[in-house]
């Protein structure tokens, strides 16, 4: 190694973050870190004007001490100085190599003893052959960048008569990384410092030629292209001279014929001419061309015309909707009501129904047999997490995929104009960025505008009239209030225990069977049985759990069949739990005699109706009115209602105004984890504390709901029938319902009315005697009562 020391200095350090200075070139530097302008200022007041330059190893470091620093950096010389709002504009000139030995100071600014480096100067012919190779490859690649300015580098190095200043100024216009540029300087040889600079220039060179490649094959491509449209032309040229056709122009040839045979309306065959002309123009190749093709082919294939005969025999209409499903009279004189009014008025608009109920109860199945009933071809479509309004509206065809929306392809799918659409699960659609699918419905189930249905990707009116739109859902509350205005609602209430075995013995029974491989005689159930496995095994409104649990009893019988067994399977009342297993409901036997502040209250929810009991215990010296068990806001208003109605009459009940002003109150309605909220749990809450405050137990046998009110009225509730249901479920025989609901005692079967006692009431004082024994007593000797 050539290099020696020179001398030794104390100089200014100014760090450089991505970019290395070589000796003898300029270098333009904005300088913004205080440390550096210090630095900077003190080498501007020195005589001589040098600072250290070197680059640092992080450069997210703003303050770098000596150890972020690389070691080998460059003595330069201040050549220029301008001041700006950011700091400093610096033009500086490199000097020589230097080492940094130890940092003096790093306040205010950094300085670095530094012994100087001379430049190494060994030569030989492995050099001189190296150094061609150099300017060889850095000329080579000049003319890649810009041909124009080859000479112009052949100049620039002329001037420069040191080998090593001709490799420092070659590396700094390569723009090479900080590695690269630091490794370029420290290199202690010329040799090793020119075997650098090939490794990186020949790396460059690889990389250019081959963006060379890929442009040039990229215009040979374009090239190709143009030359394939030429020949395509001249070929449909030849072609029309032979009077021969290509296979586009064949397919557009059948498009057309099926235009000729199609029976559109006016403005929809203007439509389509208009694009089957536009697609002769296109090349095949262009991207239009598969999309006009594709809406002309659909356009095509929808059904404006074609529609199937409705079978209008009543009598039939009745027979099948009987054969596949139980009971449901209201909804089956419905459909049958409609049938009738097409007798006579062929073209009254289709009705537009919902069917509300718990799950389970056969929503989505009645409408296939509606279908069948009709003779009409049955689609349906699940809404349930829809949340993109152009699945329903289609896509314009701008878009990249775009495709009509659901309710059109499933036009398309029937192939008639007056299919039976099932809108499954309409109540469980959301809403987001992307709009709000119930909007889109509004139109879709309107009489009075879905005549002129407008998709986005079709843009044209088709006629939704004459599709018999059938909805369905398990709640009301999630859908928006004028989507409801626009449909009839239909309430599919849940099923009593005979429906239920009524159901299985009909349907479920020899449905699984079937499914289980099994014959009618090798699977029996008794029915009692069949009663135990409903009220102990499948708690529920629906049918679901039911037949999920006839299929293991199938499944059981199936395993003993093949496993070589003849005699057929008979089951009893005694075998379901060697069978299914423990029961799983029962009566509570807790709530066979009901504490001072308990009462039976019923609640409709999604699954049907259910049985709450509301708990009130007294806090002796507590304060004010304790809820728990997720109440809503109706329910807490309820219960503050009962209280307050209390109070204002406990002369008449007999109970101490002291006890309710000087004790705080609980009430807790069990599962906890279950949202509750409605009005209808207001004689619940107001019997509870009644038998709190009088400190006797209510009726054990007895549920009840209802609205309160301050002055002491009992208002009508919903949901009857499931909360009586489910009340029977429960073993309750006795009901207090408010006297405005008597009419809905008809949805009822007419054997559980007859197994229940219904007590109507319309005072709070009403429900009071009829629920708590003792208040009859009391509430008698009151005058006026």
């Amino acid at each position: 190694m050539n290099s020696a020391i020179q001398r030794a200095a104390a100089l200014p350090v100014v760090p450089l973050k991505n970019t290395v200075l070589f000796p003898h070139l300029l270098m333009p530097l904005a300088i913004g870190r205080p440390q550096s302008i210090a630095a900077v200022e003190a080498a501007l007041a020195s005589e001589d004007k040098t600072l250290f330059v070197v680059a640092q190893r992080d450069p997210t470091v703003d303050e770098p001490d000596g150890e972020g620093l690389y070691e080998v950096g460059t003595v330069a010389v201040v050549k220029r100085m301008e001041r700006s709002p950011n700091g400093l504009q610096l033009i500086v000139q490199g000097i020589e190599r230097a080492a940094r030995e130890t940092v003096e100071s790093t306040s205010p600014f950094l300085k670095a003893n530094v012994r100087m480096l001379s430049l190494p100067d060994d030569d030989g012919t492995e050099v001189e052959a190296l150094h061609r190779e150099v300017l060889g490859l850095a000329g080579r690649i000049h003319a890649m960048v810009d041909p124009q300015a080859h000479a112009g580098l052949e100049q620039i190095l002329a001037q420069v008569t040191d080998l090593l200043h001709q490799a420092y100024l070659i590396g700094s216009m390569l723009g090479l990384d900080l590695g690269q540029a630091q490794k370029l300087l420290e290199a202690s040889t010329r040799l090793e410092a020119l075997q650098l600079l090939h490794g990186y220039l020949q790396h460059e060179s690889q990389v250019l030629e081959l963006r060379q490649k890929i442009a040039s094959e990229a215009r040979q491509e374009m090239s190709r292209e143009q030359r394939e449209y030429l020949l395509r032309q001249q070929m449909r040229a030849i072609q029309a001279e032979l009077g021969e056709q290509n296979p586009d122009q064949a397919a557009i040839g059948q498009l057309r014929e099926r235009l000729e045979s199609a029976d559109l309306p006016k403005q929809v065959q203007k439509e389509v001419e208009r694009e089957l002309a536009r697609l002769e123009r296109l090349p095949t190749a262009a991207p239009d061309y598969q999309i006009t093709q594709s809406y002309v082919e659909l356009v095509l294939e929808l059904p404006w015309r074609r529609v199937t005969e409705d079978d209008l025999d009543l009598a039939r209409a009745r027979r099948i909707l009987d054969e596949d499903h139980y009971d449901l009279k209201e909804l089956k004189e419905r459909i049958v009501e409609h049938l009738a009014v097409l007798k006579l008025n062929p073209q009254a608009k289709a009705p537009i129904l919902c069917f509300v109920g718990p799950p389970g109860v056969g929503k989505t199945s009645l409408g296939q047999s509606i279908a069948r009933a009709m003779n009409r071809t049955f689609e349906r479509m699940s809404l349930g997490g829809l949340h993109d309004e152009a699945e329903l509206r289609g896509h314009r065809r701008t878009y990249i995929g775009a495709m009509p929306g659901r309710i059109l392809r499933s036009i398309r799918r029937a192939g008639v104009a007056n299919p039976v659409l099932m809108l499954d699960e309409i109540d469980k659609i959301g809403a987001d960025y992307r709009g709000d699918p119930a909007a889109a419905l509004l139109e879709i189930l309107d009489p009075a505008q879905n005549s002129t249905f407008h998709d986005n990707y079709l843009d044209l009116p088709f006629d939704l009239s004459r599709v018999f739109f059938i909805a369905t859902a398990n709640t009301l509350d999630t859908i928006p209030r004028p989507l409801i205005d626009r449909m009839e609602i239909l309430r599919v209430s849940g099923y009593s225990e005979e429906e239920k075995a009524e159901i299985a013995r009909r349907y479920l029974i020899p449905r699984q069977r079937r499914e289980a491989g099994l014959k009618d005689d090798q699977l029996v159930i008794s029915d009692a049985a069949l009663l135990r496995l409903i009220s102990r095994y499948t708690r529920e409104a629906g049918l679901r759990q039911l037949e999920r649990t006839l299929g293991r009893l199938a499944r059981k019988a199936a395993m003993q069949f093949a496993e070589g067994a003849t005699q057929p399977v008979q089951i009893q009342p005694e075998d379901l739990p060697k069978l299914l297993g423990p029961e799983r409901f029962q009566i509570e036997e807790a709530r066979r005699r009901l504490p001072p502040g308990v009462a039976a209250g019923m609640a409709w929810t999604e699954a049907g109706g259910d049985v709450l009991y509301v708990e009130a215990a007294l806090l002796p010296d507590g304060k004010g009115l304790t809820l728990t068990g997720q109440l809503g806001e109706v329910m807490q208003e309820s219960a503050r209602t009962a209280q307050s109605y209390l109070w204002s009459h406990a002369a008449e009940l007999r109970i101490e105004r002291e006890q309710i002003s000087h004790s705080g109150v609980h009430i807790h309605i069990p599962a906890g984890a279950i949202p509750k909220d409605g009005p209808s749990a207001g004689v619940t809450m107001a019997t509870a504390l009644a038998s709190l405050y009088g400190n006797v137990p209510a009726r054990s046998d007895t549920a009840m709901t209802g609205e309160i009110t301050l002055t002491g009225l009992v208002l009508p509730v919903g949901g009857i029938k499931e909360k009586v249901l489910a009340a029977r479920r429960a073993g309750l025989r006795r009901i207090i319902l408010p006297k405005q609901n008597e009419q809905d005692l008809s949805e009822l079967p007419e054997h559980v009315r007859a197994e229940l006692e219904f007590v109507l009431v319309e005072q709070i004082d009403d429900v009071l005697a009829a629920a708590v024994p003792q208040f009859a007593d009391r509430l008698s000797t009151v005058p006026g009562s």
